[in-house]
């Protein structure tokens, strides 16, 4: 059935005098098997990110990323002895900002709940897409860092756009774009994915580079350590009362 499938390709590609573009379903199939399988993602229940977060010229802050199904997310970034917290719970979303001057738990703007409810997602957009009801076009293909990659563009359910870039030999994304409303404004964001490991089966990616599009300045995330099925307590995803 291979040795077909790649004769029909050759095929289509000598006919058209270019190589044919795979199908959607063709190329997220490649991507989840890449990463290890769905049926691997799916066994992860909670998983723990720790690394190190560039705030600045010359600046560090060590952070910790903690996911649990069905759509719980917590993202916790330590500087000068405060931590900035950023939580999703599954309906609803708080942050602490201490840098801000405000130590008292918050709730989530429209933009920033937006924003986490789809970074809660354990599985990733392209993971069982339709049946999120998300849409996904191929756009062609194009390079990225050198590298050729599939280009897709990803609709999700709630109407955000992403485009999402996919090697063309491993099948892994390496990078994203997307619209983000930062104070107020919208703007193009970027991030770079790489440095893929494998984690008990999985491949999972330990660098990530994130900024405005077309501009030099970008935030750096190295992951240090990644834990799978962590025990972690629903407690640490519920907005604690605000001290009087």
């Amino acid at each position: 059935m291979l040795r077909t499938l790649a004769l029909a390709l050759a095929l289509g590609a000598t006919l058209t005098g270019a190589p044919a573009l795979p199908s959607v379903e063709e190329l997220v199939a490649r991507n989840l098997e890449a990463r290890g399988g769905l049926a691997k993602l799916k066994a992860v229940n909670s998983i723990r990110l720790t690394g190190r977060m560039t705030i600045g010229p010359g600046m560090e802050a060590p952070t910790t990323l903690e996911m649990k199904r069905p759509s719980k997310m917590r993202l916790d970034l330590t500087f000068q002895g405060q931590t900035a917290t950023q939580v999703y719970d599954g309906q609803g979303g708080w942050q602490v900002m201490p840098f801000q001057g405000n130590k008292d738990p918050q709730p989530l703007t429209a933009d920033d709940l937006k924003d986490a409810a789809e970074q809660a997602d354990m599985d990733g957009p392209l993971a069982d897409y339709a049946a999120k009801g998300n849409t996904i076009e191929l756009l062609g293909k194009e390079p990225v860092d050198g590298k050729d990659a599939y280009k897709l563009r990803l609709t999700l359910k709630n109407g955000s756009v992403q485009t999402l870039y996919l090697d063309a030999s491993s099948a892994l994304e390496i990078k994203g774009e997307s619209m983000r409303r930062v104070q107020g404004a919208q703007i193009e964001t970027e991030q770079r994915i790489g440095d893929y490991r494998n984690v008990e089966g999985l491949w999972i990616p330990h660098a990530f580079e994130n900024g405005p599009k077309g501009r030099p300045e970008k935030q750096k995330i190295t992951i240090e350590k990644v834990e799978l099925n962590v025990p972690l307590d629903d407690a640490r995803f519920t907005m604690p009362a605000v001290s009087r």
